[in-house]
């Protein structure tokens, strides 16, 4: 651990930004969960607030761009083939 009252506090709000960051990418996980299992319909209504969340993660570098990108690109193949 560090000594100095800078690095400390660096240390604290990196350890926050872990917690949060940990809780965004856990809840749109569970998100993408929950339209899989969905059914066709509602898979049509829950696709773009799926997909906002995934390019929120993609936004502050949670993920990475293009792995948005493919997982957007998946979720809408599985809701247009409709299972």
């Amino acid at each position: 651990m560090a000594n100095h009252s800078a690095t400390k506090k660096d240390a604290r709000q990196a350890a926050k930004r872990r917690e949060r960051n940990k809780y965004y990418g856990k809840t749109t996980r569970n998100a993408i969960r929950d339209l899989k299992a969905a059914g066709s319909s509602e898979m049509k209504d829950q696709l773009p607030t799926v997909a906002a969340m995934i390019d929120k993660l993609a936004k502050r570098g949670i993920i990475h761009k293009n792995k948005a990108a493919n997982l957007k690109s998946k979720l809408a193949k599985k809701v247009n083939a409709g299972k």
